[in-house]
């Protein structure tokens, strides 16, 4: 049982942390669907879990290949996070706007949004085993129905975007430097 709280509690957090900039670009696409019609809110869900699918499966398939790597050298892949971590806090760049259409050009966004947390979920699925990322894998399908509605309620509330829009530049590298941070202090 603590196995499975624990397991619970880490792909919570490393859902919320890997997909914090995630809720920027959802709420903005809520935003237009409210002004424009497009894309609906059914596509932008469509999307968005189409997206968030690749990306857990490319970093499954990713961790399996990782199996003929020793699990000492597996941790160095913090390095990654941690690096784009750092480079997002240099840069404090603010993302760009977001246009989508349909279901397959919000599920695009959401993977050149988040090929990032590629760096994160590989080491992840390789050290957590089947029974642990068959969890994880839930517990991100239903972070993705919260992220939709969660954006959708953002994206009806102008001040709290615009606090989003001035934070997320900070905030979403520093979780990455978090996360880059704990997985290297796995292998020390």
């Amino acid at each position: 049982m603590t196995d499975l709280l624990a397991t619970l509690a880490g792909a919570l957090g490393v859902f919320a942390g890997t997909n914090v900039d995630d809720l920027v670009v959802l709420t903005v696409l809520f935003l237009s669907a409210r002004a424009t019609g497009r894309p609906a809110p059914r596509q932008i869900w469509a999307g968005q879990y189409a997206g968030v699918g690749a990306l857990v499966a490319v970093a499954g398939v990713a961790a399996l290949g990782l199996t003929i790597v020793p699990d000492r050298w597996v941790g160095w892949l913090g390095v990654i996070p941690l690096a784009l971590g750092v480079k997002g806090l240099i840069a404090r760049g603010k993302q760009a706007p977001v246009v989508a259409s349909g279901p397959v050009s919000v599920a695009g966004v959401t993977i050149a949004n988040g090929a990032d947390n590629l760096a994160v979920y590989t080491p992840m699925f390789r050290t957590i085993g089947l029974t642990g990322s068959l969890v994880t894998v839930a517990v991100f399908a239903a972070g993705v129905a919260v992220w939709c509605l969660a954006g959708s309620w953002l994206g009806s509330h102008e001040r709290v975007i615009e606090v989003v829009r001035r934070s997320g530049h900070w905030i979403v590298p520093a979780v990455f430097v978090l996360i880059g941070a704990v997985i290297l202090l796995q292998i020390a």
